[in-house]
């Protein structure tokens, strides 16, 4: 299998080359400029890779939530990809990928991912790792205020929930009233290798869509309408 995978949720941004079961990644943290970058950095990892778009499998991408501009931008260059060359899209939510980065790096079974949503409040979800590895959702992702963020299934301290993301930088505090966390890990960001993982899972159970139907999610409905500057390849 060969994949493409994009992420601009936050500051940084990264692209990843899956083939098979190798995963390449070029990110760039705090970039800020990622419609500067994005392409790019596919560019480089495809011929790195030895690997054209037309031989591509699949492309997927963080959908969000996460900064209304980064995931405009990375919908849009996936959107434009993916028409160019009738590629399917897996949509993958920008928290679950958030989660699957604590189970690559820090081994968590069981994972409290937070992004800041600005405005006092965090993007949300809880997630559980499955037997292959992989990160699977526990209820709906929702933006909430971080003193708001209830329920005795984050108390459970026997099940060693950890922490991860923006939200654990800006309110930990607050969070850690809330939630029984065994660790947590404040400066962990979206990372496009995990997308890959995530979207290649996904793909294989056809959990896919077309272009045109590839959206964001955002979870906030004060939503700007243009992405800027950007241009198909």
């Amino acid at each position: 299998m060969k994949l493409l995978a994009l992420d601009a949720t936050e500051a940084a941004c990264s692209v990843a080359l899956l083939i098979d079961s190798d995963i390449q990644q070029h990110c760039i943290t705090e970039a800020r400029q990622h419609n500067e970058h994005l392409l790019p950095m596919a560019d480089t990892l495809l011929a790195e890779g030895g690997v054209s778009l037309p031989q591509l499998d699949a492309i997927a991408f963080a959908c969000g939530p996460g900064s209304f501009t980064g995931v405009r931008i990375a919908t849009a260059v996936t959107q434009g990809i993916a028409l160019a060359h009738d590629l399917p899209v897996v949509p993958v939510s920008s928290l679950r990928a958030l989660a699957q980065g604590a189970a690559r790096a820090h081994q968590a079974q069981y994972v409290l991912a937070g992004l800041d949503a600005r405005m006092h409040e965090v993007y949300w979800g809880a997630f559980v790792r499955d037997e292959s590895g992989l990160m699977q959702s526990q209820g709906a992702e929702k933006l909430c205020a971080p003193d708001k963020i209830m329920g005795s299934d984050y108390n459970s301290a026997h099940n060693h929930w950890q922490g991860t993301g923006s939200a654990w930088a800006s309110y930990a505090d607050t969070l850690q009233q809330h939630c029984a966390v065994q660790q947590i890990h404040p400066t962990a960001f979206v990372q496009a290798q995990d997308v890959a993982r995530l979207g290649a899972a996904d793909w294989l159970q056809h959990r896919y869509v077309s272009a045109e139907q590839a959206l964001p999610t955002y979870l906030r409905n004060q939503v700007a309408t243009a992405a800027p500057g950007i241009s198909w390849p």
